[in-house]
C-alpha cells in the first residue's frame, strides 16, 4: 500500500490527469471559462441561446462564480490540504468522480429549462458538498484545526450557491441577488485569507533568493487580522443591505486598508519575475473592487454597480486564480518557477479583459463593443492557459519554460 504522495501517484496506472487534484480542476476551469465566455459573447450578439431556466445574465454570473471559481477552489484545496495535513491526496477514480460531479453541475444548469429546479440544484450542489466532506475528513484526521476556517469559507460559498438556485427558481433576478453577493463575498474572503498567506510568502522566498534586503512584513500579524475583520464586516452588510450608506462607507474604508496591507508586501521589488508580481496585481483588484463598490453605493452612477463588481469578479477572482493556477502547475510538474512570454501574455490579456469591462460602465454607448472585446480577451486568457499548460496537466512531461 502506498505510504507517500509520490508512491501513491506512481501506483496509479490510469490517466495522468487524475494523479493530483490541481490537474483535472485547473484544466476543467480554464476550458469552461473560455467556452462559457464564448457562449456568452454569442448570446449577447443574438447568435446563440442556452436552454437554461436562469435568465442569461444570471447564467453568466453563476457559471463564472460557482462554476469556474468552484473548480479552481477544488483544485487548489485538493492539492494544498495534503500538504497542510501530511495525509495522502485524493487520486485516481475518486478524483475523477469529483471532477464528474462538477461537470454534471455545469450540464444541469445549462439545460435546466427542461429539468425541475430542485433536481438542478441537487446536482449542482452535490459537488461542493462532497468536496467539503472529503476535505473536512482530511483536516480533522490530520488535526489541522488552523485550516478549518478555509472549510468554513467553502461552506458559506456553497450556501450562496444554494441561495442563488432558490432565487432563480422563484423567478428573481439572481445575478443581483443575495446568493451571488454571499458567494462573491466568500470568494473575496478566500483571497484575503489565503492570498494573505501565499503572496507575502512567495514574495519573501523570491526576494531572499535574489539577495534583496527589503522583505515583506510578516503575514497574519495584528494589522493583517484587523484588515481581514475590516473586510468581513462590510461583506456581511453588503449581503443584507447592499445599497446602504453604512455598507458603502465600510467597503471603501476596507479597500483603503487592504491597499495598505498590500503595500507592506514589497510587491514593487518583484517586477523582474511576473510569476510573483501577478499575485500582487490580483490582490490590488480586491482592494480596488471594495473601493469602487463603496463609492458606487455612496455616489450612485460613479461606475455602475456591475462595472464596480467586475473588479472583484473578473479582476480579483480572475487574476488571482490564474496566478495560482500557473504557479501551482509549474511547481507541481517540475517546471522552473518563472513566467515565460506566453504566461505573461495571458496575464496581460486578463487585465485588458477587466479594463474593457470596466470601461463599458463609463461609456454606455460603446458597451456592446466593449463587452465583446472583454469577452475575447477573457477567451484568449483561459484558452491560452489551456493550450500552454494543458500538456503539463495531461501528462508527465520534461521541464520547459512557458
Amino acid at each position: 500500500m502506498a505510504s507517500t504522495t509520490a508512491e501513491q501517484m506512481r501506483a496509479w496506472t490510469g490517466p495522468a490527469i487524475l494523479t493530483y487534484g490541481f490537474r483535472p480542476f485547473f484544466l476543467g476551469a480554464a476550458v469552461w471559462a473560455a467556452f462559457a465566455m464564448a457562449l456568452w459573447v454569442l448570446m449577447l450578439s443574438g447568435y446563440a441561446a442556452v436552454p437554461t431556466a436562469f435568465d442569461p445574465v444570471s447564467w453568466h454570473a453563476h457559471e463564472f462564480l460557482y462554476g469556474y471559481l468552484g473548480a479552481v477552489v477544488a483544485g487548489f484545496l485538493l492539492t494544498a490540504v495534503p500538504n497542510w495535513t501530511g495525509r495522502l491526496p485524493i487520486v485516481g477514480w475518486r478524483l475523477g468522480a469529483l471532477a464528474g460531479l462538477w461537470l454534471a453541475g455545469r450540464l444541469a444548469v445549462a439545460v435546466s429549462a427542461a429539468l425541475p429546479p430542485l433536481l438542478v440544484a441537487t446536482v449542482d450542489l452535490a459537488f461542493p458538498l462532497v468536496l467539503a466532506a472529503v476535505l473536512g475528513r482530511e483536516i480533522v484526521a490530520g488535526r489541522n484545526w488552523r485550516n478549518l476556517i478555509v472549510l468554513g469559507m467553502l461552506g458559506v460559498f456553497t450556501i450562496g450557491n444554494g441561495l442563488f438556485h432558490r432565487e432563480a427558481a422563484q423567478g428573481l433576478y439572481a445575478a443581483q441577488g443575495a446568493g451571488l453577493r454571499l458567494g462573491l463575498g466568500a470568494g473575496m474572503m478566500m483571497i484575503a485569507v489565503i492570498g494573505g498567506r501565499i503572496v507575502p510568502s512567495f514574495t519573501r522566498n523570491w526576494l531572499v533568493k535574489n539577495n534583496d534586503v527589503v522583505l515583506p512584513a510578516q503575514p497574519m500579524q495584528g494589522f493583517d487580522k484587523f484588515t481581514l475583520l475590516s473586510l468581513l464586516l462590510p461583506l456581511l452588510l453588503w449581503v443584507v443591505q447592499p445599497v446602504h450608506v453604512v455598507t458603502g462607507a465600510a467597503l471603501a474604508l476596507s479597500g483603503g486598508l487592504h491597499l495598505v496591507r498590500l503595500a507592506r508586501w514589497a510587491g514593487h521589488r518583484t517586477l523582474a519575475e511576473p510569476l510573483v508580481t501577478v499575485l500582487h496585481v490580483g490582490y490590488v483588484f480586491l482592494s480596488l473592487g471594495a473601493l469602487a463598490l463603496g463609492i458606487e453605493i455612496l455616489f450612485p452612477g460613479s461606475f455602475g454597480m456591475a462595472a464596480a463588481q467586475h473588479l472583484w469578479m473578473g479582476g480579483a477572482v480572475g487574476l488571482m486564480t490564474l496566478a495560482v493556477m500557473t504557479r501551482a502547475t509549474l511547481g507541481h510538474t517540475g517546471q522552473p518557477l518563472s513566467a515565460g512570454a506566453g504566461t505573461v501574455a495571458i496575464y496581460v490579456a486578463l487585465v485588458l479583459a477587466v479594463m474593457a469591462r470596466i470601461a463599458a460602465g463609463f461609456w454606455p454607448g460603446g458597451a456592446a463593443l466593449l463587452h465583446a472585446v472583454s469577452g475575447l480577451f477573457w477567451i484568449v486568457t483561459f484558452g491560452g492557459y489551456a493550450m500552454l499548460y494543458g500538456p503539463l496537466l495531461l501528462r508527465l512531461s520534461a521541464a520547459r519554460r512557458l
